[in-house]
């Protein structure tokens, strides 16, 4: 599989240049410059615990706008031909099953097949609570969510059958315009995940700060349960973002940051992620900034092979 540049663009926030359709803008950016994929992340609404979040600072104060990542990739879709477009991560038991399936199923369609959906459970649990789910549920109904689509998207007409819902004779049209939508699964890879991703996904994104070490000892795990389902393990997708490196001055270096590539992509990385806010604050900056990621991660690719 060649190794793939995604760029994340930021959906939450500042809107660029004072308009949020400056994003569309932005997508079609990345395309000209020869990106291969795009990818928004998602949160539906925010609570005040903010201080909770694992992972560092938190980007933004819960009253920040934060737009819905499908909304929006449907709007990119429309003045985009080729480029990849894709959440990660998407909430997806957020979103009623159903439903879910026929958006997603309606953007691929009208983006000629070019969606991929990665999806999590989030970690807050007061976005759980505002749509009345619980929140210790959030692993269940993220694998009956996405067994659910894969049901709606396959199979005319559908039958559902998991612990939180059932149906029988359900038609969901259009599927897909792939015959197969991509689905990466977020998190750590305890079995239950590793099973999720090897029954109903086709990639993984590891959890944020996993190391290369523990990436390629996913990778591994990942592909010999892929092999024992007869699932072919080198169609193993894998989205993990370049490791940040800084310059004499402290600043991003988005030259030595890319220099990562080789290293994600020998762990067994698919696709290297890079976030456009962090090398380009001012997104009227964007072209040229995008042009560089493109040349700077062919460069080192090209340098790996």
């Amino acid at each position: 599989m060649t190794p793939a540049l995604t760029v994340s663009l930021p959906n939450f926030g500042t809107a660029p240049g004072g308009d949020w359709r400056g994003l569309v803008d932005v997508a079609r950016q990345a395309e000209d410059a020869g990106v291969d994929r795009i990818v928004l992340s998602d949160h539906v609404v925010m609570g005040r615990n903010t201080h909770e979040y694992k992972w560092g600072r938190f980007p933004q104060p819960p009253d920040a706008p934060w737009l819905e990542p499908l909304t929006i990739l449907a709007a990119m879709a429309a003045v985009t031909s080729s480029i990849r477009l894709a959440t990660g991560i998407l909430i997806a038991p957020l979103r009623p099953a159903a439903l879910l399936a026929k958006t997603a199923a309606t953007i691929d369609v009208l983006s000629g097949g070019r969606l991929d959906l990665g999806v999590g459970t989030g970690w807050q649990r007061e976005e759980f609570e505002a749509e009345g789910l619980e929140f210790e549920a959030r692993g269940r109904l993220l694998t009956d969510t996405i067994a659910v689509c894969r049901a709606l998207w396959e199979h005319t007409p559908a039958r559902v059958d998991t612990p939180s819902l059932r149906f029988d004779d359900i038609f969901c049209e259009p599927k897909p315009a792939q015959a197969r939508l991509p689905v990466l699964f977020s998190g750590v890879l305890h079995q239950r995940n590793l099973r999720r991703i090897a029954e109903l996904g086709d990639g993984w994104l590891p959890i944020m700060g996993a190391t290369v070490d523990e990436i390629g000892e996913g990778v591994d795990r990942l592909r010999a349960a892929f092999r024992e389902r007869g699932r072919d393990p080198a169609s193993l997708r894998v989205q993990a973002p370049a490791i940040l490196a800084r310059d004499a001055d402290r600043g991003f270096d988005l030259e030595g940051t890319l220099a990562s590539a080789p290293t994600l992509v020998d762990a067994g990385v698919t696709d290297v992620m890079v976030n456009l806010r962090v090398f380009c604050p001012d997104l009227a900056d964007a072209p040229g900034i995008l042009r560089s990621m493109v040349d700077g991660f062919s460069a080192a690719i090209g340098a790996r092979a």
